[in-house]
């Protein structure tokens, strides 16, 4: 048994570096994240928050309620996904892989190129889409609620029949 535990020991400690993290990844919640002129980024996480990129990104860059914005000459080698941002690219930017944005807009520069697919759903009602499932428990519940309180509810009744 101990053998088999220190083997699983030092498995784990061989493997370890190969789940590490770039130094270069970023993420943020409501914090703005900009790559400054001459730096190189990994990959990008940002929720209610926006991305400026002044410098290079290697990664891919994901926004929740967050626009992604690109300088003129700037590019990124990744994806970008996008849900209720944009996408601003400057002139001659660039994008080396797929653009997916839902519930937002595709702003492209003059010479600004996307080497992959483009998928824009534009229009704000697409922010509904991942609540969906709750609006409909939601309306579920009150259906539920209104049915229960409208049969224990007595109604008066009225002197000669219906109405006045």
């Amino acid at each position: 048994m101990r053998r088999l535990l220190f083997a699983v020991a030092l498995l784990t400690v061989a493997y370890t570096p190969a789940f590490a993290r770039s130094s270069e990844d970023r993420a943020s919640v409501g914090n703005d994240i900009t790559i400054a002129d001459g730096e190189t980024a990994g990959d990008i996480a940002c929720a209610f928050c926006t991305v400026r990129v002044h410098g290079e990104v290697k990664g891919d860059i994901a926004t929740f309620l967050g626009s992604v914005i690109v300088d003129s000459g700037r590019g990124i080698s990744g994806d970008v996904a996008s849900l209720g941002g944009d996408l601003e690219m400057g002139q001659d930017a660039s994008v080396g892989g797929d653009v997916a944005i839902a519930a937002g807009e595709l702003k492209l520069g003059n010479g600004a190129a996307i080497h992959g697919e483009q998928t824009v759903l534009p229009g704000r009602v697409w922010l509904l889409l991942p609540l969906a499932p709750f609006l409909i428990l939601a309306g579920l519940i009150w259906l539920i609620v209104y049915i229960v309180r409208r049969n224990r509810y007595q109604f008066p009744v009225y002197p000669r029949g219906r109405g006045f």
